[in-house]
């Protein structure tokens, strides 16, 4: 929590100033806010586009598990308790939990390895498609589509009830956990630090990813929602609401959690690490055996799924925003005249996604899953949040992002805000980069390594979104005139008018009232 907090205080609430900041000033989208801030890095806007656009075809996918939960939970019996059944490698399953020492595997864990995935043995081992997935992922995109095809003005009412519901199940699950045998212990394994653990730079990695995953930060999805602001929108207000619920809530969920894995290592008499892990085993291995040993599973077991659901879509539903505003910033008349309404070209978005979902529902999905996942959402995040700072903080500069928010606002911002925009963010990220890549390890799957072909897969992925900064900027002095260092001049310089805007209308169409859109970005 040490790293995790500090990064939240010198990265995350600075950084979802500047990018809130950004995106009312501008009105405008991702990528054409970053040409006009810094066309030498006009690359960055459209590589945030890029990594929401391939998040959000395998973060889905967790939704369709979570349906899949969902549904098997109304049973009786819940059908990940017992090793009697179809599924089961029944000389290899404990009915309970067997800890890290032995060889056994929980019925829990054999549920979601043989049932829900059908696992293979590798990537190399695709299998074929799992076609109860293929239905649930289907309908969870049937469920984001029908919440925000009318755009952000729906997306911000959907909101209010998948933002606050799951509040009232954790809070629920927080009340009836604290009362179980053992829930001490881990809530104590939750929030002792281990002081040693602070010189290991994966933990610090770890903490920026979950920043900036949990924030929104560099997925160009807070850039986008802002961009439907009026101009003198209380941003700063907004950015300390986001931030201070994002960590509140990611504490509350880790007392959840933790209280429960403290219980259940009671019940098995085992080391409270032995039961915590990383990764979606957490949440549809580990959880759902505690659910099944609470008193009232039969409600705790579908409304946990229900909330893991809403969670899930809060999320699904700014990542295709920001495919969908891109579009209609770049393409907007011509596609329309082509698709006729906005409500098809959010279809043909969603579409697109389901279709490039697939391969994460086959029975050998979960390892291009967890491929993916890794080499996108930590990788590609990293190297796209440096040069986000680097080209808004060191290029457009602190002193002309000051002028934006004071002409918004009023006010020039803190001595605060200046600091870690100047200093302390481009060389936090900056150190975070650097240590990452000496210190890189490849992706894995529990005791599971990837032939070598599929970490070039993986570096490819990685490619796909950053490789538009390089050729952005190249393309920028290619077309620029004059020499070498005239033509980075001229690219480093911005086209935004920084007396003119006052003049700039209102965004058309999509604009919502403030608290929809805080809601939309909080969630």
């Amino acid at each position: 929590m040490v790293p995790y907090l500090t990064m939240v205080l010198l990265c995350g609430i600075p950084l979802l100033f500047m990018e809130f900041a950004i995106g009312q000033y501008t009105r405008l989208g991702p990528v054409h806010a970053f040409a006009k801030i810094c066309p030498l890095l006009k690359g960055v806007g459209l590589a945030t586009v890029v990594i929401s656009f391939m998040f959000c075809t395998y973060h889905n996918v967790l939704m369709s598990w979570a349906l899949y939960y969902l549904f098997n939970s109304f049973q009786a019996t819940l059908p990940w308790t017992s090793c009697n059944n179809t599924w089961n490698d029944v000389g290899n399953c404990s009915s309970g939990f067997p800890g890290n020492a032995t060889h056994l595997q929980s019925a829990s864990q054999q549920f979601f390895d043989h049932r829900l995935l059908e696992k293979t043995s590798g990537i190399e081992d695709a299998g074929g498609i799992r076609w109860e997935l293929f239905g649930y992922l289907l309908l969870a995109w049937v469920i984001v589509y029908l919440c925000i095809f009318k755009g952000v003005k729906s997306t911000g009412k959907v909101v209010y009830f998948t933002a606050i519901f799951p509040y009232f199940i954790l809070v629920a699950l927080l009340v009836n956990n604290v009362q179980l045998p053992g829930a001490k212990n881990g809530i104590l394994y939750f929030v002792t630090p281990v002081w040693s653990k602070l010189f290991e730079v994966k933990v610090w990695v770890n903490a920026a990813a979950q920043v900036f995953n949990s924030i929104g930060i560099a997925f160009g999805s807070m850039i986008s929602m802002a961009s439907y602001n009026k101009f003198n929108n209380n941003i700063l207000r907004d950015a300390l609401i986001v931030s201070l619920t994002n960590s509140f809530t990611s504490m509350l969920a880790g007392f959840v959690i933790f209280s429960a894995v403290g219980y259940m290592a009671h019940i098995h008499n085992l080391p409270v690490d032995n039961i915590a892990t990383d990764g979606p085993g957490l949440v549809f291995v580990v959880y759902p055996e505690v659910l099944s040993t609470m008193p009232v599973f039969q409600l705790w077991a579908p409304l946990f799924f229900f909330m893991l659901l809403c969670l899930g879509l809060d999320s699904q539903f700014a990542t295709v925003e920001v495919a969908v505003t891109f579009i209609k910033d770049e393409f907007g008349p011509k596609l329309l005249r082509f698709l006729k309404r906005e409500e098809l070209l959010v279809l043909t978005v969603c579409f697109l996604c389901f279709v490039l979902g697939i391969p994460h529902i086959c029975k050998g999905g979960i390892y291009v899953f967890q491929l993916m996942d890794h080499y996108t959402a930590v990788v590609s995040l990293v190297f796209l949040a440096f040069f986000e700072v680097v080209a808004v903080c060191w290029i457009f500069g602190v002193p002309r992002i000051s002028l934006m928010v004071k002409r918004m606002l009023g006010k020039t911002p803190s001595i605060y805000f200046r600091a870690c925009w100047l200093l302390l963010c481009p060389l936090l990220v900056l150190c975070i980069l650097i240590s990452s890549v000496v210190q890189f390890t490849p992706a894995h799957y529990g005791k599971y390594t990837y032939p070598g072909w599929a970490e070039g897969l993986g570096w490819g992925v990685s490619l796909v979104s950053i490789v538009w900064i390089p050729l952005g900027a190249i393309q920028e002095v290619f077309n620029n005139k004059g020499s070498l260092l005239q033509r980075l001049t001229t690219a480093m310089t911005p086209t935004i008018d920084l007396d003119a805007v006052d003049f700039l209308p209102e965004k058309q169409n999509l604009e919502n009232p403030a608290s929809e859109r805080l809601f939309t970005s909080a969630a």
